[in-house]
């Protein structure tokens, strides 16, 4: 049987997710962090030199990247489709229909990043909005979206960098895990959130996924976007 036959792909890409501690550091990076092989070892709770076994299995099936500066080496994830999936995976892993509670850690809940985009109620409550308000149409890609005329008046307005990397795509439906309907992937996720970032709408928790909006987030995304957040 040919090595290179999609099933036989996708079983060798499972079975290097499917180890705990293996999972536990893809989940870590989704962020869109680097880390050492030691902070990793930390977070999925093994040795180093275990911790050196999983990350080769992980890069030889092309789930991450590693980047040399000075004497250290730095993990990420290889891009944004193996986050794309990743959070399409814990969607699934948490989808029993018996599930009274979905059992997503609260501070990651109001609002996260998922890879380089804002995800939580509040990505999903910005791609709602944005819909409403014209600025996107739907592609002939699935899931995808291009910008309407409105969509690229505002872009320009708020300073929005959609240009690069061309070979990404502009938006995309991104399903969010805590709240199963669907936020901005793509050139402008990401810009929404360094747009966030800018202006101190958001700001990064220490060592987490989350975000915290801030009192005047919360007023100018109202104010601009008709954005409501509550953290609560």
């Amino acid at each position: 049987m040919n090595d290179d036959e999609p099933d036989l792909k996708l079983s060798k890409l499972a079975a290097a997710i499917a180890e705990p501690a293996r999972s536990r550091m893809l989940c870590s990076l989704l962020d869109g962090s680097a880390r050492t092989a030691t902070e990793l070892a930390v977070t999925a709770q093994v040795g180093a030199s275990t911790a050196s076994v999983h990350l080769a299995r992980l890069l030889q099936a092309g789930l991450l990247q590693v980047v040399a500066q000075s004497r250290h080496r730095y993990y990420r994830l290889a891009g944004e489709d193996v986050a794309r999936s990743l959070e399409a995976l814990l969607v699934l892993a948490d989808a029993s229909p018996r599930r009274l509670v979905r059992r997503v850690p609260t501070e990651l809940v109001p609002a996260r990043t998922c890879y380089d985009h804002v995800a939580g109620r509040l990505g999903v409550a910005w791609h709602d909005r944005l819909l409403a308000l014209g600025w996107l149409e739907r592609s002939d890609s699935d899931n995808a979206y291009v910008l309407s005329a409105r969509g690229e008046h505002g872009a320009a307005k708020y300073g929005l960098d959609l240009s690069l990397p061309q070979r990404r795509h502009l938006a995309y439906a991104c399903m969010d895990w805590s709240e199963r309907r669907a936020h901005f992937g793509g050139r402008l996720g990401a810009a929404l959130l360094q747009l966030g970032l800018r202006r101190q709408w958001l700001r990064r928790r220490m060592d987490s996924r989350a975000l915290i909006v801030t009192a005047k987030g919360r007023r100018e995304l109202e104010a601009h976007f008709g954005v409501v957040h509550q953290a609560d």
